[in-house]
């Protein structure tokens, strides 16, 4: 069972693979039960992600779905390996809530990250002192040992793509660049940050143009992530006042990734973002 008897993202990202394989097959629930000589009620566990199989388990239920495919295998079998690791992040579960746990846990698997933000520069893009002052800003108070271990943990969120472990795309609308909502300095210093961190070859910054119009309305904040050399979007996080939530169903994963399919279209180049947030340097 996942910590806590709480679906892990990893547990229920199996699962729901498993699900989707049976039904695929035409098998119900208690026909996947005789392949692994459990019952219909352990099968719901498994696919709500309440319940992590073992590995021969995912072995024989993939052969009963008739499931060839080795880089699905394997995957599968990694998550049925590595559902109940502890990750880096659970050092700091006593001052995060069970969603961000969730988010980190999708950033740490994922091959490929994308960002849209309108109003805040994304986390995996902060500076120390604008995660500091976004956080204080912000409508919820933290008391000031959680406001030191959220910026540490931020920091400790990017070294996922420092080290290259992700394909990051960031999106931002031109106002996030232009307007210093955290303080001139902190601006400053935060808009030669991702000057630099858009060097790396695997992140890619674009700014979305207030010529673009309505487009940067249409939808709020959101990430998404793939975890397979396919880019295809597997889950998607929003981050609102209550928290994060987390989107796995099919037809959102497609709204959301046409959607960020739209916003990069009509984003300016990277090479013609670079240029933009050099020129609001100067300005400011």
């Amino acid at each position: 069972m996942p910590a806590g008897g709480r679906p892990t993202v990893r547990s229920r990202r199996l699962g729901s693979a498993l699900r989707h394989y049976r039904q695929a097959a035409k098998l119900d629930q208690p026909q996947a039960a005789e392949v692994i000589a459990s019952s219909q009620a352990r099968i719901s566990r498994v696919e709500s992600g309440h319940a992590t199989p073992r590995v021969i388990e995912v072995r024989l239920l993939l052969d009963a779905y008739d499931v060839t495919d080795p880089q699905v295998r394997d995957k599968l079998e990694d998550l049925a390996k590595h559902s109940k690791s502890r990750g880096w992040w659970l050092e700091h579960a006593a001052h995060l809530r069970p969603d961000y746990l969730d988010h980190i846990a999708l950033e740490d698997d994922a091959t490929y990250i994308r960002d849209w933000q309108s109003v805040l520069v994304p986390g995996l893009l902060q500076t120390p002192a604008y995660t500091q002052a976004a956080i204080e800003s912000g409508p919820i108070y933290v008391v000031p040992d959680q406001l030191a271990q959220l910026v540490k943990v931020r920091e400790e969120r990017q070294a996922k793509i420092e080290e290259g472990g992700a394909t990051y795309t960031a999106i931002l609308w031109e106002a996030v660049v232009a307007h210093p909502l955290m303080g001139v300095e902190i601006h400053r210093e935060q808009l030669s940050a991702i000057l630099e961190v858009g060097k790396r070859k695997n992140v890619t910054v674009q700014v979305l143009p207030f010529s673009a119009g309505a487009l940067a309305a249409s939808t709020s904040a959101f990430c998404a992530f793939s975890f397979d050399a396919d880019p295809t979007v597997e889950a998607v996080t929003l981050e609102n006042l209550r928290g994060t939530s987390v989107l796995e169903g099919a037809e959102d994963l497609t709204a959301y990734s046409n959607a960020f399919d739209q916003l990069r279209s009509a984003a300016l180049a990277p090479d013609a973002s670079a240029k933009l947030i050099r020129s609001v340097l100067r300005s400011i």
